[in-house]
């Protein structure tokens, strides 16, 4: 099996930096978290400078968890036009108070949103609005301003933003939905140090789909430690199926994940 595997995947190797490619996705395996974040900035930077170029202005999709750290601390050093960037995030919880430190929005204000000078910031939030509001609020800002570019993980269950196994859907006609989150999903936000206990999290959530996501030009996808070593197997080596939503990163055409050697422990290479 693992030869079989082996066969479908050519291999690159460099000082820090393995590189694979499954299908159109390019894998890069660095040996630290730090390297990862450095290097996946490091290529962010070259391709927002290429498609400034090209376009007056972009947008770029973001994703708030403790994957990103290293990532966004490096991307913000960048000399970057940020003023022509327009930011966007994701997915969000339902139920959590404006100021609640675990609100994805307020993740990102503290790590990138606030620290450098966007064109705009918009958030999958709004003040006394119900899920339904926000979700239609949301997709009109989504199709004023399509995705150039993904910054994002993966989930310990292979969920892409909050579209996890049970909800996520390849050809889904919605462009932002609610879900409800499965334990899995809950219960990483506990090992991630977001909440002490499961009862704690939140059980729905809004969230960009999955065809929405694949309009990006281009994903990068950043996924550290050890507890996402079976999803990155899963994403890698499984079928292209909903049982594993990260799998679909596999027909994208400029997507590239990034994995460090924990998240990588379970690749035969």
């Amino acid at each position: 099996m693992d030869n079989n595997i082996r066969a479908t995947m050519e291999i690159i190797e460099t000082t820090e930096i393995k590189e694979l490619k499954k299908d159109n996705l390019r894998i890069r395996i660095c040996d630290s978290r730090c390297t990862l974040g450095m290097d996946a900035a490091q290529t962010a930077t070259q391709v927002i400078n290429q498609l400034l170029t090209q376009k007056k202005e972009i947008n770029i999709l973001f994703a708030a968890a403790p994957s990103q750290n290293e990532f966004l601390a490096v991307l913000q050093k960048q000399d970057l036009p940020w003023q022509r960037i327009h930011a966007l995030h994701m997915d969000e919880y339902v139920g959590l108070k404006s100021d609640a430190p675990q609100r994805f929005g307020n993740f990102l204000k503290e790590h990138i949103f606030d620290s450098v000078p966007f064109k705009s910031v918009n958030y999958l939030f709004k003040e006394k609005a119900t899920p339904e509001e926000i979700c239609n609020a949301y997709e009109r800002i989504l199709q004023e301003h399509p995705l150039d570019i993904i910054f994002m993980g993966i989930g310990e269950n292979g969920h892409i933003a909050f579209n996890d196994p049970h909800v996520a859907c390849f050809d889904d006609p919605q462009w932002v939905k609610i879900v409800s989150l499965d334990e899995v999903c809950r219960m990483q936000q506990v090992h991630d140090g977001c909440f002490s206990h499961i009862d704690e999290v939140p059980q729905q959530a809004v969230t960009v789909t999955i065809p929405v996501m694949l309009k990006a030009t281009y994903i990068f996808c950043m996924v550290p430690g050890k507890p996402k070593a079976k999803a990155v197997k899963d994403t890698l080596y499984g079928p292209v199926s909903t049982d594993c939503p990260a799998s679909i990163l596999r027909t994208h055409p400029h997507a590239t994940l990034y994995c460090d050697l924990d998240s990588a422990s379970l690749l035969p290479i």
